[in-house]
């Protein structure tokens, strides 16, 4: 059997169009290639899924555990710039070769199995994973949880963020449906880190069903004594400690933080982390399109929200900042999100809204999203444009040295604009 192409651009070009569906909910598939590949990998794995802060959780997990001296896997998506970016083994993005080569090993093993793009990667990234020495590997679900590629491996420790609306077409209605999906990742056991205060009872009810340990915040672990440096972590197990703010802005950080704390400290047998370790590590995380704020006047503020929860911890994060002038916002969404949603979030904080389309097939046209913006009440404060480059750029142009340019919406919208800043220097 041919191994397929030999360029990472090619083998992604042949993943895209492999499977009729890019999103196909189930196990079956990738479980039977998992096995045919004999990926059964002896190091801990820490699962995480949620609704928003998983990409946080997983960067700040990531830094401690190399700050402690560990081999580190992390596998997460999307990807901003790079497919690379989504596999890291030791803190430093797979190469294109190693990306390759496990791309081959799926496919020679898969046979007539069709498997969609993010399942394909999730397999070549346990690939590479399993060859590279790991101590310990971190897998971020993609979507939901318990039909999502990564939870054919059993976690050691699972980890859900948040619960809230998104993804509805595929995970349900309600919070109550959207949280059993998550819980998914729970395994009989074994710990389950949970860091949403208003957990759904059908998490609970579920890892009291299956027999998973959960940690809820605000019940078995949580943090106090926020002040501008620093803020203390505490849980009942014993874990006591005073700690500088996370490098990823936002105070809703503090949340992720301490719930990489609370899976850590039940991991402690098997990775020991000393407190030092922790604080370097969250002193050291670092994740692009983050409420990222790059550097030079005007401000602009770089954050892939894109739905209703992400937009208001995006709200909240912009009150916080000291006032300056006009806050500008460059918005572009996908067309199956909650535009709406997402509008009324942002709605208080944003005195001009230039909106984009986006050149994807599920992009929202800036028709779409100026209708939104008129439905809110907008319109005079709107203007559209057809790409978000084109945005981005009347945006520089036109803001003052103490204005805010905020870019949001979604990963290609940062992603067209982080370019173009980095092209800019």
């Amino acid at each position: 059997m041919n191994s397929g192409p030999s360029t990472l651009p090619d083998w992604l070009g042949y993943l895209e169009q492999l499977h009729p569906k890019t999103i196909d909910l189930g196990l079956e598939r990738v479980a039977e290639v998992k096995n045919r590949l004999k990926l059964n990998p002896a190091f801990p794995l820490i699962t995480v899924a949620g609704t928003n802060g998983k990409g946080s959780t997983c960067a700040m997990l990531e830094a401690i555990l190399l700050a402690a001296g560990y081999r580190v896997g992390l596998y997460t998506s999307p990807h901003l710039l790079r497919y690379n970016e989504r596999v890291r083994i030791n803190g430093t993005e797979a190469p294109d070769e190693a990306l390759c080569s496990a791309f081959a090993a799926v496919e020679q093993a898969r046979g007539d199995i069709s498997l969609t793009y993010f399942e394909f990667g999730t397999l070549a990234a346990v690939w590479l994973f399993s060859r590279a020495g790991l101590d310990a590997a971190i897998l971020e679900a993609g979507l939901g949880g318990r039909l999502d590629a990564v939870n054919v491996f059993d976690t050691d420790c699972a980890l859900l963020t948040s619960v809230d609306y998104d993804h509805m077409d595929y995970l349900g209605e309600s919070r109550e449906q959207i949280g059993f999906e998550k819980a998914g990742i729970f395994r009989a056991g074994r710990p389950a880190i949970c860091g949403e205060y208003d957990v759904p009872y059908s998490v609970t009810e579920h890892a009291e069903k299956i027999g998973a340990i959960m940690h809820r915040i605000g019940r078995d672990f949580g943090y106090d004594g926020v002040e501008q440096n620093q803020w203390r972590f505490s849980s009942r197990d014993g874990l006591r400690l005073v700690l500088p703010h996370p490098a990823l802005h936002g105070a809703y950080q503090l949340g992720n933080a301490s719930v990489c704390l609370a899976a850590l400290e039940q991991l402690k047998a098997r990775l020991p982390v000393a407190p030092d370790d922790m604080r370097r590590g969250l002193l050291e995380a670092a994740l692009p399109g983050r409420f990222q704020v790059l550097p030079g006047r005007p401000q602009r503020i770089m954050d892939v929200a894109h739905n209703p929860h992400a937009a208001k911890a995006l709200a909240a994060n912009l009150r916080n900042m000291p006032p300056t002038g006009k806050t500008i916002a460059v918005f572009a969404m996908l067309s199956d999100k909650d535009i709406a949603g997402v509008v009324r979030a942002m709605k208080e904080q944003v005195d001009l809204w230039l909106v984009a389309g986006i050149s994807q097939p599920r992009g929202a046209s800036a028709e779409d999203l100026l209708g939104v913006l008129e439905e809110a009440g907008l319109a005079s404060r709107t203007r559209a444009f057809r790409t978000v480059a084109e945005a981005y750029r009347h945006a520089c142009d036109k803001a003052a040295e103490d204005d805010k340019i905020v870019i949001f919406g979604s990963f290609y919208t940062v992603a067209e604009a982080m370019t173009l800043a980095a092209a800019k220097g």
